[in-house]
């Protein structure tokens, strides 16, 4: 089950609870679910409950037990436990096929991931200042409010209603990528910093972060089909095995192989050349930016694919719907930029798990890895596009 399909199954519990008249309230058009926060448990968690408690005139617990059954009654849901002031927990039958049904979702979807209908017929009013970083911010907001079925029609008269805090120079000298970058990732209450940070490979720097993991994405696949295999989204499933598999199998999805430790031979074909300032480890020759100080990367990763227990990558992408409409309702651009940047390193984190090493033969577990990491390359592609910047093939 997918986030989406997740949130529509919510909304019928709502339905099913006020048809039954547990519930007086108007069923609203989203329901918003989330990885758990602290002290949650479950696959997902959803705050339907504490919004609906006034309207309602129940506390937000009562309003959640009320909702409780009708959500066990779905063939997918094996759970469902009521935490804090009134959260909804979910756990899902076969988290496997809800990894493999997101990454399929993402994949046929391409970079337009996340588009949908929120703000559907809603015509939006932006009145600007006469100001560079004024205009880039409403150019993205028309992108996004697009994106979520929405119209934006910007003005330049009184009284203004969008006034992001003016750039202190010209951002123009850092080229259009950098410059837009630079304008949209803080957000409209802080100051820009038009500095050469945003053009040096490092990472420092977040667009090159971004730009820089769905480059590596696009290196994998290329990578891979050197190698003779491509991705296959619906072998996440089979691929986890996770009440038989142990870690280190060619099954077990979210294991690195033990070779991958620093120094590690391998005899893949390397991707393209690392970047400046950059460190490789032995992920086929990939390259992932070095971080003074850093904690190491996590290449153990978690032996799993389910959202809120394992790999952060699946995580991130399960939220990028979420991020967009978040984004497209607050006129708030940078939210999508901070949201890129999160997958971003989620993805670089990844990566190395991805290609066979040494003697290795592709796998199932290898081609379930390669739909991650592009359906990882679809979000970073579809976010970087709505912000008006390039996703570079190479980088």
């Amino acid at each position: 089950m997918t986030p989406v399909e997740l949130s529509r199954t919510v909304l019928r519990a709502v339905r099913r609870a006020v048809d039954e008249g547990e519930l007086e309230v108007a069923v609203p058009e989203r329901a918003v679910v989330t990885a758990p926060g602290p002290g949650g448990c479950g696959d997902y968690a959803t705050n339907i409950a504490l919004q609906l408690a006034r309207p309602a005139g129940q506390p937000p617990r009562r309003v959640a037990e009320i909702l409780r059954p009708h959500l066990i009654e779905n063939a997918g849901v094996a759970d469902v436990v009521v935490t804090g002031p009134g959260f909804i927990n979910i756990s899902l039958r076969d988290a496997a096929d809800g990894a493999a049904a997101l990454v399929e979702e993402i994949l046929r979807a391409g970079p337009r991931y996340g588009h949908g209908d929120a703000l559907a017929g809603q015509v939006i009013e932006l009145r600007i200042p006469y100001d560079v970083r004024a205009e880039v911010v409403a150019d993205a907001i028309v992108r996004i409010v697009a994106a979520q079925g929405g119209r934006v029609e910007v003005d330049h008269g009184e009284p203004v209603n969008l006034r992001p805090v003016p750039a202190p120079e010209d951002p123009a000298p850092l080229g259009p990528d950098a410059a837009r970058w630079a304008l949209l990732h803080p957000a409209a209450h802080d100051r820009p910093r038009i500095t050469a940070d945003h053009l040096v490979q490092r990472a420092s720097n977040p667009l090159f972060r971004v730009r820089y993991a769905y480059a590596r994405t696009r290196a994998l696949t290329r990578n891979a089909t050197t190698l003779g295999f491509t991705a296959d989204p619906a072998a996440i499933s089979t691929a986890l095995g996770l009440d038989v598999a142990a870690p280190g199998s060619d099954s077990f999805l979210g294991e690195a192989p033990s070779s991958l430790t620093a120094g590690a031979a391998t005899t893949n074909p390397g991707p393209d050349a690392a970047a400046p300032g950059t460190a490789t480890t032995p992920a086929g020759g990939a390259p992932l930016p070095a971080v003074s100080g850093s904690a190491p990367v996590p290449y153990d990763l978690p032996p799993s694919l389910t959202p809120a227990h394992t790999t952060p990558l699946l995580t991130a992408l399960a939220a990028h719907p979420t991020a967009l409409t978040r984004a497209a309702a607050h006129r708030a651009p940078d939210r999508l930029a901070r949201h890129l940047v999160t997958v971003a390193d989620a993805t670089l984190a990844f990566v190395p798990t991805v290609l066979p090493f040494g003697d290795e033969k592709p796998s199932a577990a290898h081609r379930a890895r390669l739909a991650l990491a592009e359906a990882a390359g679809a979000v970073l592609a579809g976010g970087l596009s709505l912000l008006g910047i390039d996703a570079p093939d190479h980088l």
